[in-house]
């Protein structure tokens, strides 16, 4: 579940997992760009990290 909000007249996205969720990811535009910017490497850690976990 994906909301869109503000923090001081910021724009944030708010990542649930439900939405019930007490610790939801949020995060503004600077770290956005961030993510999309380096969305391979993030990639890599989930399939590296996902294999050891067994998931």
């Amino acid at each position: 579940m994906v909301e869109r909000s503000e923090y001081k007249g910021k724009p944030v996205l708010i990542i649930k997992r439900s939405e019930d969720d007490k610790y939801p990811f949020s995060f503004g535009l600077s770290k956005a760009r961030l993510i999309l910017e380096n969305i391979e490497e993030i990639k890599r850690f989930v399939e590296d990290n996902s294999k050891e976990e067994g998931t």
